[in-house]
């Protein structure tokens, strides 16, 4: 089971990336997924979630409006639309896949996590 985030990368202030986390050696189309973050030296952060039949999500308060979290059964694979960037949302980005169906902001409730893609948002 691998869950692989990609679309990280260097933008300007202002500017957008979008994030795919596509996975591979099971379906995921029953289970709530999710975005978190680690800044240098902070802790992981809750960024975005989504229920499994996108019937409902949930966004970090620093996040919201900017960012759009979706999600495409057929092809097992999440996204992470990230509009407005701002140098504070610089981090290592982390797509996970939840033991549920349902949304959730909390780290525990994820098994399954994807290995990281870089976002440097300069200023």
């Amino acid at each position: 089971v691998q869950l692989q985030a990609f679309g990280g990368g260097l933008v300007q202030a202002g500017g957008s990336l979008r994030l795919s986390c596509a996975a591979s050696g099971r379906t995921f189309s029953n289970n709530g997924m999710g975005w978190f973050r680690q800044g240098p030296g902070k802790e992981r952060e809750f960024v975005a979630t989504i229920s499994w039949n996108s019937g409902s999500s949930s966004y970090g308060d620093s996040v919201k409006g900017r960012f759009t979290i979706s999600r495409d059964n057929a092809k097992n694979t999440v996204y992470l639309q990230m509009n407005s960037l701002k140098p504070e949302d610089t981090a290592v980005y982390y797509c996970a896949a939840g033991s549920g169906s349902f949304t959730s902001r909390l780290v525990g409730s994820y098994r399954y996590w994807g290995q990281g893609t870089q976002v440097t948002v300069s200023s």
